[in-house]
């Protein structure tokens, strides 16, 4: 009998002190990760928003805006530019020459990824200088067959204005020399 009563004492004790550890736990401020409502971020209604916007990629000159930063100089690929990579800062504007009003710039970086074909990896953001999306930037993370008429790209996330965004963005060429192309993008993403 007083075994058992010891068993049931301890088994109550056990009890008690796993319930306290636990609910400690659960409000212990220092807790790695927990549920937290969007309200209480401030986030609203999910928008769909549409951006437009022209993309000056400039690759020698006194006003460059890609640079290449690594690359072989002798390349056994049957495509010469593959392995090169290149750090940007391009003008974004709203119209397609360059002198138009500036409404942000793709920073970031983009590779030739492919042996066979013009692909590239791209790495950039979009950041905004104008207007109600001044201060936020849009995130990408892509494959970019250049020369495809259109190429659609994944919008991975942004800031600002575009916290939790996702989407896609569309680019045209819009024209190219050896020296500057011109990409249009169509952006579309959902965003609070």
């Amino acid at each position: 009998m007083l075994k058992t009563q010891s068993f049931i004492f301890y088994l109550i004790i056990i009890t008690l002190f796993s319930t306290l550890v636990v609910s400690d736990h659960r409000s212990n401020s220092n807790v790695f990760g927990k549920y937290t409502s969007p309200s209480s971020l401030g986030l609203k209604r999910e928008k769909l928003s549409h951006l437009h916007f022209y993309f000056h990629d400039i690759v020698s000159g006194k006003n460059a805006t890609a640079v290449r930063v690594a690359g072989t100089s002798s390349n056994n690929s049957s495509l010469p530019l593959f392995g090169d990579i290149y750090m940007i800062d391009d003008p974004l504007t709203i119209n397609p020459d360059i002198n138009s009003k500036t409404v942000g710039k793709a920073q970031g970086m983009y590779a030739y990824s492919s042996q066979t074909e013009m692909s590239l990896l791209m790495v950039l953001n979009f950041a905004f200088t104008e207007g109600k999306y001044n201060g936020s930037t849009l995130s990408v993370l892509a494959r970019n067959e250049a020369f495809n008429t259109v190429r659609e790209m994944p919008i991975v996330g942004g800031t600002g204005s575009f916290r939790f965004a996702r989407g896609y963005a569309q680019a045209r060429t819009h024209s190219i020399t050896l020296v500057h192309a011109i990409v249009e993008y169509n952006v579309f993403l959902f965003h609070y």
